[in-house]
């Protein structure tokens, strides 16, 4: 079986960095969603991608056994570096095996199939509204919206173990894997996932589709997505291996003459939006227009640019004061209004309440061990009745008398 691969990781709107990264290794592929704050978040799904990487290219173990190796490596570098302390990530890994696909899944990161033109769900989420669809507390439709969607209850370097989901999936010709973080998910709705890869034959097309589609749905969470499309006949040969992380654990850039063979670059940056060059493939031609008419067109652009800059000012005001989230004022937990975010060194946000609750007790527990990263709620009665879950988790956690 052939495997066509499309891959794209974006910011998103909101964030101010990229806590994902992906890995392309065929016949390995995998994505990982990090937590724990800007550097932890980076730090985490990097190396995490890192050591299954390095496993699988020593031939060592199984996938599964190469997650539960991430798991370790990431829970023992945040015991020994405080800047880095209770991160941890998502991991959704598939080894292609001929037409047999392998899954390691753990967190809320999601792999989906794509078969004649219905999209199955192929990973189950690790989070604490999924569990209460499970036990019936709530519905799926209600879980889409539910204030703790976002809570993960299992997820790597959290703890010094943790359990691994496993799947394998036989593939025919025709079919489409999607592997991708809830930065897509939390955005698209599956029944659109399912109409663009449905309509997309290209796999690059594809992933570029549905980031562009997730950051005009809001993009509040970094985007990542790898489609993987399966053909009859013999695998692609190349002359290179090439591996793909897409924020990578900074180091030291190699020197343009260090010896060695023949081999693409190991990280690839996340993309960026820029101006690219003129479609006919120099640069845009300059024109010098007479100077009155050059005032004119000042004078007009100006005025426009001045009223575009009001009316999204205002937009992002209107926007920002419809926006709740719980996370950590003075040592406390507290209530926000806006985004967890800054721009510009501009916080997104302001402290509408701020509770008696000590923050450190409710980061003790494993559900809200982000809290620092925030929680999002869907309005003001959702962030208090958060605020009122948490009073009651951290009471209960507490020994008898205290």
């Amino acid at each position: 079986m052939n495997v066509r691969v499309g891959a794209a990781s974006d910011i998103g709107q909101v964030r101010e960095g990229n806590e994902d990264s992906f890995l392309v290794l065929a016949p390995l592929y995998a994505v990982a969603d990090g937590m724990g704050g800007h550097r932890g978040g980076e730090v985490a799904s990097s190396l995490a991608l890192e050591t299954v990487q390095a496993m699988f290219e020593r031939r060592e173990g199984s996938l599964a056994e190469q997650v539960t190796e991430a798991n370790r490596a990431v829970f023992e570098r945040s015991q020994r570096d405080r800047s880095v302390a209770g991160m941890g990530t998502t991991l959704t890994a598939a080894l292609v095996d001929g037409d047999r696909v392998h899954l390691a899944h753990v967190g809320d990161s999601r792999a989906y199939l794509l078969r004649d033109g219905e999209l199955t769900m192929l990973t189950e989420d690790h989070t604490l509204v999924h569990r209460m669809v499970m036990e019936g507390e709530i519905t799926e439709a209600e879980a889409e919206t539910h204030p703790h969607r976002s809570i993960l209850t299992r997820a790597l370097g959290v703890d010094g173990s943790v359990l691994v989901d496993e799947n394998d999936v036989q593939t025919i010709d025709g079919d489409r894997i999607l592997l991708c973080s809830d930065g897509l998910t939390g955005m698209v709705p599956d029944g659109e996932i399912r109409e663009i890869l449905a309509s997309t034959t290209d796999p690059q097309e594809a992933v570029d589709a549905l980031v562009r589609v997730a950051n005009s749905a809001g993009g509040i969470d970094n985007i990542t997505a790898v489609v993987l499309d399966f053909e009859e006949g013999e695998p692609e040969r190349s002359d290179t291996t090439e591996a793909v992380v897409g924020v990578p654990i900074p180091e030291p850039p190699p020197q343009a003459s260090a010896p060695g063979p023949a081999r693409a670059s190991r990280y690839r940056h996340t993309r960026e939006r820029s101006l690219g060059p003129d479609p006919a493939g120099g640069p845009r031609p300059s024109h010098s227009p007479p100077a009155r008419r050059t005032a004119r067109r000042v004078g007009v652009g100006a005025g426009i640019t001045l009223t575009v800059a009001v009316l999204a000012i205002v937009g992002l005001r209107l926007y920002l004061d419809s926006q709740w989230f719980v996370g950590v004022s003075n040592g406390r937990v507290a209530v926000f209004r806006g985004v967890p975010a800054e721009v510009a060194g501009f916080r997104l946000h302001s402290v509408v309440v701020e509770t008696t609750v000590p923050a450190g007790d409710a980061q003790e527990l494993a559900l809200y061990r982000d809290l620092a990263d925030g929680i999002t709620a869907a309005d003001r009665a959702s962030a208090d009745a958060i605020i009122e879950q948490i009073r009651e988790d951290v009471a209960s956690a507490q020994p008898a008398g205290s």
